[in-house]
């Protein structure tokens, strides 16, 4: 009885600060700040909207990120799938060597990285693109390392039977191998989706036009030093933020799930 307390209230607690930001965009600037806070929506989310969206183009910063976020979650999932079941499937010569490299990207922050990245990109001219954006994540050394744990637990009489049938290592790999192991394929996109729309900081280094902003840099935009700041179109605009999160969350949560406990157990 008191472990379903405990989950009741940790769960009312994880889920309250959301509950409370799309409160927080149906409220007026003055309503925000009233005390006690208001736990129930009013209806001002429309007026909020429509006074965000004529300071900042909201949609198409919303566009952005999903365009940006989808690209680099697709590409991350695949290559990990692909250079992790090598890892684990195949022998070569420098095997144990490239996977100590993949492993160290891990391990080496990502702020020491970024005066490098902004150089390249500056040479290749990429500046405010989607390119800056989407390029340098491509493929990340946690989505290789754990794909590679999956892969590992994928039965070889699996794979030597379809050899023996004659399917070549491509067709085996997305016919046999990617549906086994979806459930992991949906835990590291839906992670890698919010590691990516979340993203801050290598954006305000490589954009600077609005018309190129993702969902983070429009909301900081909102809050400048010396401006007025208006806590409702800020709430507002975090609200919207969080509408493809949720959806997918939800879609895949399933498979999330079972993707995370298998990783857990697997290795």
């Amino acid at each position: 009885m008191l472990l379903y307390v405990f989950l009741i209230v940790a769960g009312i607690v994880s889920i309250y600060p959301i509950y409370w930001i799309y409160v927080a965009s149906s409220l007026t600037d003055g309503q925000i700040f009233h005390y006690p806070p208001s736990n129930l929506f009013h209806g001002h989310f429309i007026s909020n909207f429509k006074q965000l969206s004529a300071s900042m183009p909201v949609l198409r910063d919303l566009f952005n990120s999903v365009f940006v976020s989808g690209v680099t979650t697709i590409s991350v999932v695949l290559f990990s799938a692909l250079v992790g079941f090598t890892f684990a499937k195949y022998r070569f010569w420098g095997k144990s060597f490239l996977f100590f490299l993949v492993m160290l990207t891990i391990m080496i922050p990502v702020q020491t990285t970024l005066i490098p990245l902004f150089i390249i990109v500056t040479k290749l001219h990429w500046e405010n693109s989607y390119a800056a954006l989407i390029v340098p994540f491509l493929v990340n050394g946690f989505g290789v390392f754990f794909m590679r744990q999956q892969m590992q637990a994928f039965p070889d009489e699996l794979l030597e039977s379809a050899r023996i049938d004659g399917s070549h290592e491509l067709r085996t790999f997305f016919s046999i191998v990617l549906p086994n192991v979806l459930p992991s394929l949906a835990a590291l996109g839906i992670l890698t989706f919010l590691q990516q729309w979340s993203n801050f900081l290598w954006p305000l280094i490589v954009i600077n036009a609005k018309q190129m902003f993702t969902v983070p840099l429009m909301l900081q935009q909102l809050d400048q030093p010396g401006d007025v700041i208006h806590y409702n179109m800020i709430f507002a605009g975090a609200a919207i933020g969080l509408v493809p999160l949720i959806i997918i969350f939800i879609a895949l949560q399933r498979y999330f799930i079972s993707g995370m406990y298998s990783g857990s157990l697997k290795g």
